[in-house]
Parts: structure tokens; sequence; C-alpha cells
């Protein structure tokens, strides 16, 4: 993993609390084509175990894997499932689960031997899932505000497509490296629509544990804050949609 993925840990306490949790639909949703069981399932980057906590409430025992120890402290306290304090490249090979997943963290790995690395980590018919999504204002008035205040301290704070493809493809990333690769099936993508309304302190708690946000020196960050909370009216729509990836293990 990159080292910008390795400074949420800083910020755990708030990841936990502003960051959302995952619909019972994205279980339903893999579960349903896996099409049997799914006892076991490796996490990539489980950060303070958000999807984690949906998976394990299933009766999925999972493996939650993630390399900053803050973030597996705070998943500690609000579920019990094994973890390994480790990247994603760092993971010894030899162990196999039904189930291999990223939730808003496969973009962090390593692209050299990535999918070779997942592929040996799945049972033959394993499934793969990867899903998350952008997390935008809703008012295009209220983004337009939000833009022109960051402007100055940020230019964006998203993170781009990791293979280039543009955002009105009907397919995106992973999807695409998985189709172009032989070491997978069935590739899927599948979209899930959420909607969810913040008070203007809490979509700031929300930019705090932002990657782009945390890379800014602490004054520059406040002042990026302040200009935006300038902005922002009371409440805010968020539109924070899922794009799931599923495919299958040859």
């Amino acid at each position: 993993m990159t080292g910008r993925a390795l400074g949420f840990g800083a910020v755990a306490g708030a990841y936990e609390r502003f960051r959302p949790g995952y619909p019972v639909e994205l279980f339903e949703l893999v579960a349903a084509y896996a099409g049997r069981p799914l006892r076991t399932a490796l996490e990539i980057g489980a950060g303070t175990g958000k999807a984690t906590r949906l998976f394990a409430a299933h009766g999925v025992a999972v493996t939650a894997t993630d390399p900053d120890a803050a973030m597996l402290a705070e998943l500690g306290r609000h579920v019990a499932v094994r973890t390994v304090r480790a990247a994603f490249e760092e993971l010894p090979a030899g162990e196999r689960y039904d189930l291999v997943y990223a939730a808003a963290a496969l973009h962090w790995t390593d692209p050299a031997g990535r999918w070779q690395r997942v592929a040996r980590l799945l049972h033959p018919g394993g499934v793969f899932a990867s899903f998350g999504g952008p997390f935008q204002l809703a008012d295009p008035d209220v983004d337009r505000a939000v833009t022109a205040a960051r402007a100055r301290f940020l230019e964006r704070d998203d993170i781009p497509s990791p293979d280039g493809t543009p955002p009105d493809h009907a397919m995106q990333w992973p999807g695409t490296e998985l189709l172009a690769g032989d070491l997978f099936t069935d590739v899927q993508q599948h979209h899930l629509g959420r909607r969810l309304t913040l008070s203007a302190a809490d979509y700031l708690g929300h930019l705090s544990t932002v990657s782009a946000y945390l890379e800014l020196p602490p004054g520059v960050r406040d002042r990026a804050f302040d200009a935006i909370l300038r902005v922002l009216p009371a409440t805010v729509e968020i539109t924070a949609d899922l794009t799931v990836h599923l495919a299958r293990s040859r």
C-alpha cells in the first residue's frame, strides 16, 4: 500500500464517527452472486471495520487486515473478528477464503501482481468483491460553492480512476482490469443508490478523514475547512452511491 494509505490512523476516531456504514443490500448482492455459503472472508484494508461488521453480522468468519494499528484498534472496539496488521502485499500465501473483498480500499494496493495475489487467496470458484464510490454534495450550487472555497488550498479532493477509465465509461475500474485478465470470470458491475443527510459539521468531519486533506499541513487544512464551512448550509444532502464489482476465481 502507498504511503498516503497509511495516514488514516491519526484520525481513526473521526473515521469511525463520520464514515458511513454499508447497507444490508450489499451483503445480499454479494451472497446472491456467490450462490453458495460464504463461510470465510479476507478483507483488504479493513480500516475501522465499517464493512467488517456487515459481513460478520451475517455469519461470515472475517479476517480483517490493515497496515495501521490504530485503525485495527478502533475496529476491535466494534466487532470481534480475527485481525492481521499487514498491508495486502505483505499477507502470506497459503490460506484460502470463500470471499476476498475491499471496501473503498483497493486503490491503495500495489497494482503489480495485485490480481495474482487475490487469486492465490481464494478457493477455486471463490468470490472477489470491491465496492465504494464518491461522497458528493447532491446540490450542484452547494458543490460549486465548496469547490470554489477549497480551490486556494486544494485543487481536488477525489481519487481519479487508477487506470484512467473515464467516469462515463460503462465498465469502471477495477472491472476493467478484471475483464482484461484471465484469472477471473463472470465479472459484474452493480450500482446501489445511497443518499445521506448530514449537518455541516458532520460533513466537515467526513472531509477530515479524506486523504487529500490529511496531506495538507495542519494550518492550511484548518483554513480550508473554515472556508468551506462559511459556504455550507446548516445541513447538506450527500450522494454516496456504491459501485460494486464482483468476479469469480477460475
